[in-house]
């Protein structure tokens, strides 16, 4: 498989696949359905809107967009309307389940409701983002900008094989995976850096499958060949990180925004340690990247 190095190479591999079904929930917010509709018109999704039909029809006229575009299920509680899309994968009508103009945490509740979710019994949930960064020749993962606050040695566990999973469905064979913090020293001090030993110790009993894994490393060494130079620590990264794992949400967080804002990167991201692909983004993120996020939704959802 040809290496996905953009998020536009990820829209034109998606085209090539079978169409999803993406179920929205309370999708009536007009970056939500410019995304969709975008998605729709060049054949990666069909897609089901769940929402105030009549306020859904409002924005499309508003936007210009066929309203027949969707399958329209009007219901105008948003609670209701995410266990409805969580009941459509149940009932296989949907592959995708996306959040639309309603609360993340009362999305994410009907998601991981214990009955009737999507999370399975101790599965961890987590995020990974593909940043496409202009300055950085390929795609570059990163975990956890959005669920876990301050992960242990468990979950950034699982946040490397599910990066790692994901950069395999890219066509990159063997990830090389940078465990980022602010220095290259472990330190007692800085107790992310001794997690970091652990996972690389974990790397070399064959834990992980198929990636390169080093840490604790700064940004420098993890994406500049010049700086590793320059440093002098050798590094199997060598500045080429494919995916940075991050200490915390916060640093993870405050990375990609930063990016999006000052550098013009693009972000595609999903939930990550549910059965199907949960798309998750802010209400105020634009329709761009709402459609990146579908494009990759429906990569994840196509199963080897």
């Amino acid at each position: 498989m040809k290496e996905i190095n953009s998020l536009d190479e990820l829209v034109d591999r998606v085209k090539s696949l079978p169409k999803k079904k993406i179920a929205v929930a309370f999708g009536q917010d007009p970056y939500t359905i410019e995304s969709l509709a975008k998605a729709v018109k060049e054949g990666l999704a069909d897609a089901v809107l769940i929402g105030e039909q009549a306020i859904i029809e409002s924005v499309c006229s508003e936007k210009g967009i066929d309203s027949d575009l969707f399958e329209i299920r009007n219901n105008a509680d948003a609670v209701s309307s995410c266990k409805e899309a969580v009941a459509m994968i149940h009932n296989g009508k949907a592959n995708v389940i996306m959040k639309g103009l309603v609360g993340t945490d009362k999305f994410l509740k009907a998601v991981m409701d214990k009955e009737k979710g999507l999370l399975p019994p101790g599965a961890i949930m987590s995020y990974v983002g593909a940043l496409d960064i202009p300055k950085y020749d390929k795609l570059l993962f990163i975990s956890d900008p959005a669920v876990i606050p301050f992960p242990d040695l468990k979950q950034k566990a699982a946040m490397v094989n599910y990066s790692v999973a994901m950069a395999h469905k890219l066509g990159i064979e063997k990830p090389k995976v940078s465990l980022v913090s602010c220095t290259e020293k472990v330190n007692p001090g800085i107790p992310n850096t001794l997690t970091d030993s652990m996972l690389c110790k974990m790397n070399d009993r064959g834990q992980f499958l198929n990636c390169t894994i080093d840490g604790p490393l700064d940004i420098f060494l993890s994406c500049d060949t010049e700086a590793v130079t320059v440093k002098g620590i050798p590094t199997p990264i060598n500045g080429e990180a494919d995916i940075l794992i991050f200490p915390t949400l916060e640093a993870s967080n405050v990375f990609y925004k930063g990016l999006m804002l000052f550098a013009d990167a693009e972000l595609a991201g999903l939930i990550q340690g549910t059965t199907h692909p949960v798309i998750v983004m802010s209400r105020s993120e634009s329709a761009k990247s709402k459609f990146y996020c579908i494009a990759l939704s429906c990569l994840m959802a196509d199963l080897p």
